[in-house]
């Protein structure tokens, strides 16, 4: 499987060998050379793979607030700590602390807020999973924060 992305915010996921299902121009995101570096650096530091404070736990952790981050980025319009943003009625406003419930264990994430609460995630909507056979519960949250 290769996830491969035009959009710095949008991925898709082929089981086509290559990513041929994602179209013209698109650029790998995972590959196997970045996977093999992953599992070296865990080892080279003496982190497990799996279990609490694993390799994957992290990775899971950093992917997933990373698109939340930008999911925010897109509902504002405008980055974070950049000077178009102040004053200009919803702002950033902090983050909650969530438990994902996982394949891998629990996942404890920041999920991002805006001032006026009209930030609707789309990575991880509540009451569904975040792709087609995962195993993931969103609708798990709980209460952390």
């Amino acid at each position: 499987m290769t996830i491969t992305t035009t959009d710095p915010t949008i991925a898709v996921i082929s089981d086509q060998p290559g990513g041929s299902e994602a179209g013209a121009g698109a650029t790998p995101v995972l590959s196997e050379e970045l996977a093999r570096g992953l599992v070296a650096q865990a080892k080279a530091e003496g982190t497990a793979l799996t279990g609490p404070g694993g390799m994957l736990g992290k990775l899971t952790k950093m992917v997933l607030e990373t698109a939340l981050e930008a999911e925010l980025t897109a509902h504002l319009g405008y980055e974070a700590h950049d000077p178009a943003g102040r004053n200009g009625g919803n702002s950033r406003n902090g983050s909650r602390t969530r438990t994902v419930l996982t394949e891998i264990g629990p996942v404890e994430i920041d999920v991002p807020r805006d001032r006026d609460g009209s930030f609707t995630r789309r990575s991880s909507p509540s009451g569904s999973a975040a792709s087609t056979g995962s195993r993931t519960s969103w609708s798990r949250w709980s209460p952390g924060g």
